[in-house]
């Protein structure tokens, strides 16, 4: 098949020369409307992504993802481990609102939301302009001489760029471990908690090293996302493109000409956009995988539009009909189907949500053990119970057999099972000889709230075998 030389910037992408070696991107510092909208959601975003661990609705944090203890909170709700079932919905339901959206809007998630072009962009790479000057000071720096001044402008980005890592591994770890014990682990003796130190430094290298070496390589090459769009985008998506049909045939500006008569399109060569990409593509090719739709190309685009006098919009938010079709946009068929399934999942989702039972009660044999028969005929099993509190109030529990031949005994007193808390314990169920059926019989459990029932349970109680 004969190499289409239009299509060959698709072979290999910007950040990597022929030889295989990383290209390191200089991008231009970015500027414009979009830009200042993006620092206001990025201020938002980080403001919240730093508050979450400590704040508290109903007394439990926004936000905890405790797996060692496979407690899990959201939005101040616990959930246990018995709420699988609602998780594995959650997940169904994000992956369809993640397909919807990109469908739709392609990847705008990446520009305006995402973790990784937040820090990135809006902290990261702000410092180093703060530091070193703009891309042009940048790659002068970085290729001359090690002098008191280089030295000097790298120990601080370094210095910086650590500390702003080990806040974020702080903050990341509080979100698995919660904000109490986080903070147990930074005011205690270091040498009491090891292993918690171990993790925010190896937390705080991990991050240093994505945001001081690794950078853009995340977006481009380790991130599935931008492989993703490339089975969810058609040409009614809307993505950051360039008008080639305004913008082409290019050719430099040249002062009073009459581009229109001379064939020419509105695009003046000046590369502009291409200074600007943090991810080192030119977005005249069309759409790429390593676009990351962060709106740099539009700002800087529109600044040279409005210099020499043309509209705006060379590069915009459009789809690829938009421009060449001139359609209005609109959702399409694809689009709606998916829509309508995300619907769906989001009304069975809430209903489950609404019908999430107060407490969650497993009682089952103790393992290992088979039954023990009294001297009054009376045969017994010995019973593992464990209760979760999905509440905001504590619950004193109480046990009653609602099998008539069957008697409850606990060992020990009746559970107080704190709000949003778990409690375990074990009990005897007695049954006489004369009202057991061989050796399986069932028996149904009361959970009481005082004189409310809650829940029941049903258990087996093993007898002996008659013949």
């Amino acid at each position: 098949m004969t190499e289409n030389p239009e299509n060959s910037f698709r072979d290999a992408i910007s950040t990597v020369d022929e030889q295989g070696k990383r290209v390191w991107l200089y991008p231009k510092k970015p500027g414009g409307r979009f830009f200042d909208a993006r620092k206001w959601v990025s201020y938002g975003l980080l403001a919240l992504l730093f508050a979450a661990p400590f704040i508290r609705i109903g007394g439990n944090p926004l936000l905890l993802l405790d797996v060692m203890n496979r407690k899990f909170v959201i939005l101040g709700q616990v959930f246990w481990p018995q709420d699988t079932h609602l998780f594995l919905l959650a997940m169904i339901t994000l992956v369809v609102f993640i397909i919807v959206f990109t469908v739709v809007y392609g990847r705008i998630f990446c520009g305006w939301v995402c973790p990784q072009t937040i820090f990135m962009e809006m902290v990261f790479r702000r410092i180093e302009y703060w530091i070193e000057g703009d891309a042009s000071h940048q790659k002068k720096l970085n290729k001359g001489p090690w002098t008191k001044e280089k030295i000097r402008k790298k120990v601080l980005k370094n210095v910086i760029f650590f500390a702003i890592s080990f806040l974020i591994a702080n903050t990341f770890l509080a979100y698995f471990i919660g904000s109490e014990k986080l903070i147990e682990i930074i005011t205690d003796d270091p040498s009491q908690h090891v292993a918690g130190l171990s993790g925010l430094l190896i937390f705080t290298g991990i991050f240093f090293g994505v945001f001081m070496r690794l950078r853009e390589q995340v977006c481009t090459t380790i991130c599935p996302y931008g492989r993703l769009q490339g089975v969810l985008l058609d040409r009614d998506s809307v993505v950051i493109a360039y008008d080639h049909v305004r913008g082409e045939n290019r050719s430099k500006f040249r002062k009073n000409e009459d581009r229109s008569a001379a064939g020419k399109g509105d695009c003046i060569d000046c590369n502009a956009c291409v200074a600007v990409c943090p991810t080192g593509i030119d977005i005249r090719n069309g759409t790429q995988l390593e676009c990351i739709n962060c709106t740099a190309c539009i700002d800087a685009c529109d600044h040279i539009m409005d210099k020499i006098g043309l509209d705006r919009g060379l590069i915009r938010y459009a789809s690829e009909n938009q421009i060449t079709e001139n359609k209005t946009f609109s959702l399409t068929k694809r689009a709606k189907a998916y829509t309508v399934v995300l619907g769906i999942l989001i009304v069975v989702m809430t209903g489950l949500l609404i019908l999430r039972s107060e407490v969650e009660t497993s009682v089952l044999r103790t393992p290992g053990m088979l039954y023990e028969k009294e001297d009054n005929g009376y045969f017994t099993n010995l019973y593992n119970f464990t209760i979760v509190n999905k509440t905001n109030f504590d619950m004193p529990v109480t046990f009653k057999s609602h099998t008539p031949t069957a008697t409850i005994e606990m060992v020990g007193a009746n559970p107080l099972v704190e709000q949003q808390g778990m409690a375990e314990g074990v009990f005897f169920i007695r049954i006489h000889g004369d009202n057991l059926d061989g050796t399986k019989n069932k028996v149904e459990v009361g959970i009481y709230d005082g004189e409310r029932l809650i829940e029941t349970v049903k258990t087996n109680f093993i007898g002996p075998f008659k013949q």
